[in-house]
Parts: C-alpha cells; sequence; structure tokens
C-alpha cells in the first residue's frame, strides 16, 4: 500500500445513496473495564451485557428504520469499540482516523483503519502528539459548509488545524471544561433546519459566544443540567427524526414544537461508560462495504504533514 501523500484538495466523490449511512459495533465484548471518564468511576463491570445487547439492539431497529447501517465486528481487548462515533471523522470519502488519547483505547485505532480500507476508503492519520477522538469531538453543520470541533479532555486544539486541512472547511474551535462532557457530542449537537441543542455550562465563555453567536435564540434548544446528564445532546438526528436516550417529557414536547419526531431508546448501559445513541453510531457518506475492489484506486492512505 502506498504511503505516499496523496492530494487532499481533490477529494473522492461520494457515492449516490438513498438514504443516510451508519457504522456501529454489536456490544457482544462491551464492558465497563477502566476508567478514563467520570462516568465509569464506580462502574467497572457493572455493566449487564444482556441488558446493554438489548438496548443496543432497540438502538438498531430505531435507527434501521430511517437509515442503512453498516457493522464493525468488535475486537477482543477493545470493549469501548462499540462507540464506533469515535473511530474518526468521515467526508467525501476520506476518514480523518482517531489517534486516542488514552491507551486503554488506542488498540481499536487498528481494527477500524483494517475496516475502513476493506470499505474503500481513503485514510489519513491525525499525529498521535494532536490526540484526535473522531465524531465525538467534530460535528458537521447539516450542510456541510462548517465543521464544530471540540477541545478540551480528550481532543487537542492542534489537532483541528489538520482537519481544516483535509476538507478546506471552516473549523469553529469550542473548548469543554466540564470534565462530564468530555466529547463535544455530550453537550452539543447540530439539528436540521439550522437548529442547535447544547448545554450551556460544558464549555468557557468565548465558546458559548460563540455558538450564540451563529444560532439565532429561536433556533436554540438549550438543555438544563438533569437532561444533559441523560447526554440528551448525544442525538442521532436524520431529518427531523431524532433518536437519543430518555429525556424529559418537558424537553421532548420541546423538541415537537420544533417539528421533531423524538425515538426515545433507553441506553442505560451505556450510560456507565460515558455514551448514549450518538456515540453508538459514525455517520458515513461515501463507499459502501463491497463497493470498493483493490483495483478502485480507493486503498490509499497518508500521513498528514
Amino acid at each position: 500500500m502506498s504511503t505516499q501523500p496523496i492530494e487532499l484538495a481533490a477529494p473522492l466523490a461520494p457515492l449516490a445513496a438513498s438514504r443516510p449511512t451508519y457504522l456501529m459495533c454489536p456490544p457482544r465484548l462491551y464492558d465497563v473495564n477502566y476508567v478514563i471518564n467520570p462516568w465509569m468511576a464506580g462502574n467497572v463491570h457493572s455493566s449487564s451485557r444482556e441488558r446493554a445487547a438489548q438496548q443496543w439492539h432497540r438502538l438498531y431497529e430505531a435507527l434501521t428504520e430511517v437509515a442503512d447501517v453498516e457493522l464493525v465486528e468488535p475486537q477482543p481487548g477493545s470493549p469501548d469499540m462499540v462507540f464506533t462515533a469515535n473511530a474518526g471523522l468521515e467526508h467525501h470519502g476520506i476518514v480523518a482516523l482517531s489517534s486516542f488519547f488514552h491507551a486503554e483505547r488506542q488498540a481499536e485505532e487498528q481494527h477500524f483503519r483494517h475496516w475502513f480500507q476493506d470499505a474503500g476508503y481513503t485514510i489519513l492519520d491525525i499525529p498521535r502528539e494532536t490526540p484526535f477522538e473522531g465524531e465525538g469531538d467534530a460535528l458537521f453543520s447539516t450542510d456541510g459548509t462548517r465543521l464544530w470541533a471540540g477541545h478540551g479532555p480528550r481532543t487537542t486544539a492542534a489537532s483541528h488545524h489538520y482537519l481544516s486541512k483535509i476538507w478546506n472547511v471552516e473549523v469553529v474551535p469550542l473548548h469543554l471544561i466540564d470534565p462530564r462532557f468530555y466529547h463535544l457530542d455530550t453537550c452539543f449537537a447540530p439539528l436540521e433546519n439550522n437548529y442547535a441543542m447544547y448545554y450551556p455550562q460544558a464549555f468557557d465563555a468565548s465558546s458559548l459566544a460563540t455558538i450564540e453567536a451563529f444560532y439565532p435564540p429561536s433556533k436554540r434548544i438549550i438543555i438544563n443540567e438533569p437532561d444533559a446528564t441523560r447526554f440528551a445532546c448525544n442525538v442521532i438526528n436524520i431529518d427531523r427524526t431524532i433518536i437519543l436516550n430518555d429525556i424529559s417529557r418537558e424537553l421532548t414536547d420541546q423538541l415537537e414544537d420544533h417539528c421533531f419526531h423524538v425515538v426515545p431508546v433507553s441506553l442505560s448501559e451505556f450510560l456507565k461508560a460515558g455514551g448514549a445513541a450518538k456515540c453508538l453510531v459514525m455517520r458515513l457518506s461515501a463507499a459502501k462495504v463491497g463497493t470498493a475492489t483493490s483495483s478502485s484506486g480507493r486503498h490509499s492512505q497518508a500521513p498528514l504533514q
């Protein structure tokens, strides 16, 4: 496989798809084996794999009503592979592969690399010295014109340079200051029709001002602490459908008042590891399993300079 630099200014055209596609990983090997965020503290080996499987399957069923799903096989020694949002960030056939901050998750990188290679994606590596944790900390606006990028506990601000270079997109940094909300997708969600859900206390003053300068008051859905700690912002949003963990009746009513269809799925077993609906999926916009071949020219990778 070639390791020559690739031309980033001309990314591969995405394949046509009638429905959005997401990557998921069955929770057959899921467990809370260590503590790398506040949610894991006190929950080591406390999760029920049987209940986790039932909850994951309900999420899978809800998602397949409105999207296609590809699956990556879980691997021994990587219990957090189920949280595929952290595998990387994909856009227009290019994957910026995650460079995990914690050693406990770094073994996942090779497994996800193999899956993306086999699926025909171009893979770019973020340097180890600038940790980056994929869709957990990088969320495209629904029109794809800007990339909201978190930095703080798990992703460094220095990684944003590489994201901007890959896709030639505006990268908007948001500084996370509450260790409970260690990834951007736990406290912020850009939604269809230019709405946004967010928990203000998760951000420093400058980042909060940036969010509120972009979204007018009528488009802001502000989350209170009880719903935030249910990971209410950790949503899968497809058109007007929002799939998420159990939330308050008040927030459900608010979302429905904005014409969203709310699909609650209890994900209590995954909250013990610090994840919910959005953490369990990664959005894919191009090449699907079986569509790429060794002669397609799509199996290239290169380190970023």
